[in-house]
């Protein structure tokens, strides 16, 4: 029974493996510019090349047929896949700087139009924290709490889907907290504290929701009672480990900044006076 489960979860003519090949290809465009990248006077740092690259491999191991055809039937593979996609493998990504590794590697006619993009207000309102926020909490208590899980479960597409999402959802969130990407007008830091605290909140109560409710939540989901307690834990335990992460990266962000800003050189007229006074 389980392995007719499994067989049906993959669709036909190997476009299971589609999601795969298309992270590789995403992976193997950001090491050709990065390659590019490093010949140049400014270089491109390798920690930042490990990082990103290992962000698409935890998407693609994620997304691998066999896995996928497995968490159609247990809520237990299913949020690993979600603390995958959604939480580790943006935090990776992020660190990556694939935004500023575009730009470097556009002719300055064509970096114009993307800088223009990052200034509008559409890329202001969609990149805010609070905007961010919701995208990713709403959508997964709509996920677990409703309907909406058994809908997509059913369906392979639909499926794949929900991962999209959480992949999207995530690396906004991680983006619009602590990306060290080009990003104007970005909120200040106690508007992302407030809300990384807001979202880790967030995801913890929903993983005691499905904790303490088995019996209810999430509906359509046809799972044994300690499976889904299994997959709370998951979700809880593994949320933490995610949201401590993005917290340091955070508060690392800003402290290099104030050093950065502590070691600033004088303005000229400063330097002037100074260098006119006697010894």
């Amino acid at each position: 029974m389980t392995g007719g489960l499994a067989h049906s979860a993959v669709p036909a003519g190997g476009s299971g493996w589609l999601p795969v090949l298309a992270m590789l290809a995403v992976g193997a465009g950001y090491l050709v510019g990065a390659v590019r990248a490093r010949q140049t006077a400014s270089g491109w740092g390798g920690r930042r090349i490990a990082a990103f690259l290992t962000g698409i491999l935890l998407v693609a191991v994620a997304l691998w047929p066999g896995l996928t055809a497995r968490a159609h039937h247990d809520l237990r593979i299913h949020m690993v896949q979600h603390l995958l996609v959604g939480m580790y493998a943006p935090l990776l990504l992020v660190c990556g700087r694939p935004v500023t590794l575009v730009l470097r590697s556009l002719p300055a006619r064509s970096r114009r139009p993307v800088a223009s993009v990052l200034r509008s207000r559409a890329a202001h309102l969609f990149g805010h924290p609070a905007t961010a926020l919701v995208l990713n909490t709403v959508g997964l208590y709509l996920l677990y709490l409703t309907p909406l899980y058994g809908f997509t479960q059913a369906s392979p597409g639909r499926h794949l889907a929900v991962q999209v999402h959480l992949l999207l959802a995530g690396y906004l969130l991680t983006w619009s907290i602590a990306g060290p990407d080009p990003a104007p007008r970005r909120a200040g830091l106690a508007v992302r504290t407030a809300v990384l605290v807001v979202a880790a909140g967030a995801h913890a109560v929903l993983a005691k929701l499905l904790y303490a409710y088995p019996d209810r939540w999430p509906p359509g989901a046809g799972a044994p009672t300690d499976d889904i307690e299994d997959a709370a834990r998951l979700m809880y335990y593994g949320g933490d480990v995610a949201d401590m992460c993005l917290a340091v990266l955070l508060f690392a962000a800003w402290y290099q900044r104030r050093g950065r800003r502590g070691r600033a050189p004088a303005p000229p007229a400063t330097a002037g006076r100074r260098a006119a006074e006697p010894a």
